[in-house]
């Protein structure tokens, strides 16, 4: 199969939502010159700018999957291993879990408002395709909104709420007013409308509490009528647990992304994948490897593939030192690591079985970012609950990036 190339690739994205070179330039920090070179096919991203790459598919507005193929174009790694490319495949993993969100945002009221948190490489939210085909199974296909807000910081108030309608089939909106009027007038005429925002937390903050504030009155005003699933990761959760003035979030459910179970990733791996006979063995031994993190169960797959898919491989020594390497370990590790004041804490944290208690707020700065890097798990429930390591790889790979990194002064 012929590879994608990542000029053709990054024209298109670029022209579906009319991005100037100047603008991604702006966004990502890079020259336009450097921008109009890769979209021209003169030159491409070098290896150390993947995180450049990864800030375009943002400001772009990408899905998960066309995140992963300008990456993959570009000769980075993905950075949402193991999304479903297709709704309604058979053996859907999180099934039951996905059963049960939906299950409770029907039934909650006054007000239907739900939060889905997800940690580093999951996405957000997760599998977003499954989830609007299950909303649209369960509105009818006419009354489900997707709303993905603009990445730029740098959108005024307008062209904001102006892509936010168009997104919404409302037509040309020229102000937040008069988006939330075109929105209103749907309600007003009987409909049960139900609304995905995904990556809530992108934009400016004030542009945030906007969108909020208009979603909380509307949901206030037509009680049962608006059905809300807001999607992001940290920072969403600060603006729950923050921010005491958005109303419309102290009010929501919580639910966070749950770990995949071994038949979860029995299915990810038979999709990914679906010619080696992943057997059950195989698959737990690196479950346990990989302590159910997406990227190291992906990056152990594909080893797998390359190296054999049997048990003593999947217990090899060499999988678990290539896993350890993981640049996706590493790039959560290493700014803690470096910092002179977190490298202490970090070094405790790597000979700490247990980490404290779990809470729904992680208070402490090193645990809080460790936990939404995906590096860390919560085992048990209610008071037992406590936040572990989610396997001995991920902590080996915490020393590998110690022992590497200066020593503060």
């Amino acid at each position: 199969m012929a590879r994608d190339s990542f000029s053709d690739l990054l024209s298109l994205y670029m022209r579906r939502i009319r991005a100037s070179a100047s603008g991604v330039a702006t966004e990502i920090g890079l020259s336009r010159e450097a921008v109009n070179n890769w979209r021209n096919g003169l030159s491409a991203p070098n290896p150390r700018s993947r995180g450049k790459v990864v800030a375009c598919t943002r400001y772009l507005r990408l899905t998960e999957a066309e995140a992963n193929r300008l990456l993959s174009a570009a000769g980075f790694e993905p950075e949402f291993p193991l999304q479903a490319e297709a709704a309604g495949a058979a053996q859907q993993p999180f099934g039951a879990f996905l059963d049960r969100l939906f299950a409770q945002l029907a039934q909650a009221v006054p007000y239907p408002i739900s939060l889905l948190l997800s940690p580093a490489h999951w996405g957000q939210p997760p599998f977003r395709q499954e989830l609007l085909a299950r909303a649209k199974a369960q509105y009818g296909d006419g009354a489900v909104l997707h709303i993905q807000p603009p990445y730029s910081v740098s959108t005024v108030p307008a062209e904001y709420f102006a892509a936010i309608g168009r997104q919404c089939g409302l037509g040309e909106v020229a102000s937040d007013y008069e988006f939330e009027s075109a929105l209103e007038r749907r309600l007003l005429a009987g409909e049960r409308l139900f609304c995905l925002v995904s990556r809530f937390e992108q934009g400016t903050p004030a542009l945030r509490e906007t969108l909020a504030g208009i979603l909380r009155s509307l949901s206030e005003m037509h009680s049962g009528r608006l059905h809300l699933l807001l999607c992001g990761g940290e920072a969403l959760a600060d603006l729950k647990y923050r921010g005491g003035d958005l109303s419309l979030l102290n009010i929501a459910q919580v639910h966070h992304w749950p770990d995949p179970s071994l038949d979860d990733l029995t299915a990810l791996a038979r999709q990914r994948w679906p010619e080696p006979p992943w057997t059950q063995p195989v698959l737990a031994a690196l479950q346990e490897l990989s302590g159910g993190h997406p990227a190291l169960f992906e990056e152990g797959l594909q080893w797998l593939v390359d190296h054999g898919a049997d048990e003593e491989q999947a217990r090899s020594a060499a999988l678990r030192s290539h896993l350890a390497g993981s640049a996706r370990l590493w790039q959560t590790f290493l700014p803690l690591a470096q910092a002179p004041a977190t490298r202490k804490r970090l070094a405790q944290l790597l000979q700490a079985d247990e980490l404290g208690r779990a809470r729904p707020y992680l208070q402490d700065d090193e645990l809080r970012r460790l936990f939404w890097g995906n590096l860390l798990q919560v085992r048990g429930t209610g008071d037992a609950a406590r936040l572990h390591w989610r396997s001995a790889t991920i902590r080996e790979a915490g020393v590998m990036v110690l022992e590497s990194s200066p020593s503060a002064a």
